[in-house]
């Protein structure tokens, strides 16, 4: 019989390491990476972490989420977002989480686009996420395994009992009774992207293939300020932290053309700003650029020294350069269904948090820096709901069918490569009916080729964007449909 444990968190991003955090150490808790530890979407995010100030700010933070979401979030949770930021906010300062403070020892914060006021709370400047994944992978108490690729959930009548992965490799069946799915977003999909290379949509298509239902799966957020002039699937993102703060989007003439957009010009949500930008280029065929000019140097370096330090190695120098922008899908407002518990419905044992899950908090187009702490608040609740539950024992049946020798197949990438393609082009920042239909049936017809296991699951998961796509007929939020 293989290894049995109490709980199995698929992902070591911020949701699956705080949610490992709030189980106790006297619980079998097993955390599985991809990859190394650090490649995943929270250690690449720059600008900070979203909290209600204090109890009047909640009501605010609550109407800047649901109107940045089209109003389509569910009211619920974001109320249970906002609230609940109070208490793990000051948990994660009593913890000693390293946020940037002045020089009296007060909290700093910054304003991003679509805020009413100043509540970003940030680290190293612009390096948030990556001082929040190191001091999660700190205050870490259980076991994490890397090089772990999870391929399939092991359901068998309503019931979750584990999963099976690569471990280094070799096929391996992991028990469990219960598994939070803590996986992330779908970057890999589309060919201009924000992610870690290794967030690639396999879990939500396994989810496909049980019958597990994905929603909102037509909003898919692009970041409007993206330096894709790089070779690597993964491009180099300018942190909304930087408009914040007063950069400006510009054309070749220098003209800010985003106000022809939005009153709000390069602070408007980000489903605007990106509409925007991608809009002019392809009208004007100008391109646009990130300017930078009216910040002083000192500042400029302390406040954003990991920009300042990656893109001199490319030959920029900030702030006096001003840097060529495109957008580039950034993260999955919807995903895998699920309360505000993270329990997915009609699976006992299978709870799911973070980017992957479909809270309802982010409705059709997330508020900048709600993300880090969405996987907080609900990786916190998903755990205290799991520690609840009356423990019960079920033998655990045989699981015998495996994919573990079938998971790549000879002409995967050049398909991989063509869906990127298709996915961008069709699927990305302004769609057609038309190029949807296309991109279903490029979809469609690849599913049928010979391929292995690990593209069949993204090819599931491209699907349910396409057709949730196709599904609604009006723009709303990041889901902007041209006739």
């Amino acid at each position: 019989m293989a290894k049995k444990y109490d709980v199995i968190v698929v992902g070591a991003g911020i949701a699956g390491l705080y949610a490992a955090a709030s189980l106790p150490e006297k619980m079998k808790v097993l955390v599985l990476c991809k990859d190394i530890p650090w490649e995943c979407n929270t250690f690449y995010a720059q600008g900070g972490m979203a909290t209600a100030l204090n109890e009047a700010d909640v009501p605010v933070h609550i109407e800047d989420t649901m109107a940045a979401g089209a109003y389509h979030n569910d009211a619920e949770a974001v109320r249970i977002l906002s609230e609940t930021s109070l208490k793990t906010t000051a948990e994660l300062v009593e913890a000693g989480m390293p946020f940037d403070r002045d020089e009296r020892g007060n909290l700093l914060y910054t304003k991003e686009a679509a805020h009413s006021v100043a509540r970003i709370l940030h680290a190293g400047g612009d390096a948030t996420g990556r001082y929040m994944h190191y001091f999660m992978m700190v205050q870490n108490r259980h076991q994490l395994q890397r090089n772990t690729l999870v391929y399939d959930l092991l359901i068998e009548e309503g019931r979750c009992y584990g999963v099976k992965a690569t471990v280094n490799y070799e096929p391996t069946t992991l028990y469990a009774d219960n598994v939070v799915i803590a996986s992330g977003g779908v970057g890999s999909l589309y060919a201009f992207n924000t992610n870690s290379r290794t967030v690639s949509a396999d879990i939500h298509g396994i989810c496909v293939e049980k019958g597990i239902a994905l929603a909102d799966m037509e909003f898919m957020q692009f970041h409007p300020t993206v330096y894709v002039e790089t070779p690597f699937a993964r491009k180099l993102l300018l942190t909304e932290a930087l408009r914040g703060e007063g950069a400006h989007v510009i054309g070749e003439k220098g003209n800010r053309f985003l106000f022809d957009y939005d009153p709000r010009g390069e602070l408007a949500s980000r489903d605007i700003v990106a509409r925007g930008i991608f809009d002019y280029k392809r009208k004007t065929g100008e391109k646009v650029y990130l300017d930078f000019s009216m910040f002083d140097e000192a500042w400029f370096h302390e406040r954003f020294p990991n920009i300042t330090r990656t893109f001199a190695a490319l030959g920029y120098r900030f702030p006096q350069d001003r840097i060529p922008i495109s957008p580039a899908f950034h993260y999955a407002n919807g995903g895998i269904a699920c309360d505000v518990n993270g329990v997915i419905p009609g699976i006992e044992g299978l709870y799911v948090i973070g980017e992957a899950a479909r809270t309802g908090v982010h409705g059709a187009n997330r508020l900048a820096s709600n993300s880090l702490l969405e996987g907080v608040v609900f990786a916190k609740r998903a755990a205290e709901h799991l520690k609840g539950k009356a423990i019960s024992r079920t033998k655990t049946p045989l699981f015998e069918k495996d994919y573990g020798n079938i998971l790549h197949k000879e002409n995967d990438k050049r398909y991989k490569h063509t869906l990127r393609k298709i996915m961008w082009e069709d699927a990305g920042i302004i769609r057609t009916e038309a190029g949807l239909h296309k991109a279903k049936n490029l979809i469609y017809d690849m599913k049928n080729k010979e391929i292995g296991r690990l593209l069949q699951l993204r090819l599931n998961t491209a699907a349910a964007i396409v057709e949730a796509a196709l599904a609604r007929k009006e723009s709303l939020g990041s889901h902007y449909i041209e006739a």
